[in-house]
Formats: C-alpha cells, sequence, structure tokens
C-alpha cells in the first residue's frame, strides 16, 4: 500500500516527525471496509484495495488526550491495569507492568479479575503464599507426591494471576491493546466505570472505550509506538508527584554584612 494514501495534507495538521513515526509504525492500517464497526467511520480517512485507511491525525489528537490523562492518574499514584494478550504485545506490556509496578494480564482475561475482585485477590494471595513457601522451604514436611501435586498448583495459578499481585485494589484505569481482543475486560471495566484507555482498530466499538486511540492494534510495530509513548506519559507522570523538600535545621545564618572600603 503507498505511503501517499496517508500523506496528504488532510493527515498532517500535527508535527510531521510525529506523522513519519506513525506512518513507520503502520498505525494507519485498518481492517476491511466489512468489518468495520460504523460508529469508527470518523476515524477512518479513505479506502484503499479494501482496507481503511485510519485517519491519523484523528490518531495524533485522540493519544494526546489518552496520555494526559494516563499521566495524571500516574501522578497521582493511580493503578493502572495493562491488558494485551496478544504475541505482539506480551512482551511490551510485562515490561512496562514490571518499570512501574503496575497489575498486568497477559495470558488471558479471568472472568471477574475487577468485578469479583476479592474472589480473585485471596487466589492471587493464596499463589503468593505458594511461592514463598516453596522458596523458604515451610512444605519440607509434605510428601513428595504431595509437593508435587502443590507445584503443579502454584504454576497453574501462576499462568493465571501471577501478573495481578500488584492488584491490590479495584484498578483506577484499564489500558488494553486491542478491545475487541478482550471485550470481558472492557465490559467489567464500563461495569464498574473504570475508564479505558485502548489502541484500538476500526473493528471496535467507540463507546465502550473513554479513551480511544484509533490506530493498528494488531501489528507489533504499532503495537510498540502507542506503548512507547504510553511509557514516556507515565515517565512523566512519575516525575511530575510532588516531592517533599527536606527541612534545613540549624540557626539561621546572619545575614552577611557589606563594607565599603574607608
Amino acid at each position: 500500500m503507498p505511503d501517499e494514501v496517508v500523506t496528504t495534507s488532510q493527515t498532517l495538521a500535527y508535527p510531521e516527525e510525529a506523522s513519519r513515526e506513525m506512518i513507520e509504525a503502520g498505525v494507519f492500517y485498518g481492517r476491511k471496509k466489512n468489518k468495520t464497526n460504523p460508529k469508527m467511520k470518523p476515524f477512518v480517512l479513505t479506502n484503499r484495495a479494501g482496507i481503511e485507511i485510519i485517519n491519523l491525525g484523528k490518531t495524533a489528537e485522540l493519544l494526546e488526550n489518552a496520555l494526559g490523562f494516563l499521566k495524571e492518574k500516574v501522578r497521582n499514584n493511580g493503578l493502572v491495569l495493562l491488558v494485551g494478550t496478544q504475541p505482539a504485545a506480551e512482551e511490551s506490556i510485562m515490561r512496562l507492568a514490571t518499570k512501574f509496578k503496575m497489575p498486568y494480564v497477559t495470558n488471558r482475561w479471568i472472568g471477574g479479575t475487577i468485578t469479583n475482585f476479592r474472589i480473585i485477590s485471596k487466589r492471587v494471595e493464596y499463589f503468593k503464599k505458594l511461592r514463598s513457601d516453596f522458596a523458604t522451604g515451610a512444605l519440607e514436611k509434605y510428601t513428595k507426591k504431595e509437593r508435587l501435586g502443590l507445584e503443579k498448583e502454584m504454576n497453574r495459578l501462576k499462568e493465571f494471576f501471577g501478573g495481578l499481585e500488584n492488584l491490590t485494589k479495584e484498578p483506577d484505569a484499564v489500558l488494553v491493546i486491542d478491545s475487541n481482543m478482550h471485550t470481558t475486560g472492557v465490559l467489567e471495566a464500563n461495569r464498574l466505570k473504570i475508564p479505558v484507555i485502548a489502541l484500538a482498530n476500526v473493528d471496535s466499538n467507540p463507546e465502550c472505550l473513554q479513551y480511544l486511540v484509533p490506530g493498528n492494534d494488531n501489528s507489533r510495530r504499532s503495537i510498540n509506538w502507542f506503548l512507547e509513548k504510553v511509557e514516556a506519559a507515565m515517565d512523566e507522570g512519575v516525575a511530575a508527584r510532588a516531592v517533599v523538600l527536606p527541612t534545613v535545621e540549624g540557626p539561621a545564618k546572619e545575614p552577611i554584612a557589606h563594607t565599603h572600603g574607608k
């Protein structure tokens, strides 16, 4: 697909460098026209060879809005649940979550992850206890067969709940790569009125996404482009947190006397 499709003056109402970044990352690639949600039409620039072309001007505008919201949440020590189970997103989501000590989902969304938070948190605590018991040797009192059974259980729990160790309360926001792939999670967040930030293609329902960023949610390059922007915003949020300056102790210094030569 030729690049000139997305480099018209209509799409360059934002910095050229940002335009080039998005084009190189393939953010503009939509879905086939027959798969497009009619509610996403305002974010479509044109159609080429049966593929919808996303208006990157709209993407840039909505991205700025989403990142501003995210930065403010992080600045106020908000908890953001990061969700991306597709192979193209998994590694970057885990790295980002680890860096900022945020909970994440990269395997599959367990029904009730946030709507049944109390039950899920008990399973997470049980997983953490099992892991701790294995590390400290507290399970040596059990038979080998029993320990193997507990180890199998621990690994099973890790697969489902390992990323939720930092989910200490209902999240203040949920960030999703491909809302269609994570419909259950989006609906749970909507039910609890938790804002959803999403990189979502034209086959998505924008009414479920409070902070929609229209873009290619399937390509690794496009996903990484988006998550790099997310990481920068979170870095800014952390840096903007109030810093308490230490109190200066000791007697006040005497003012310096200025003498004039006689």
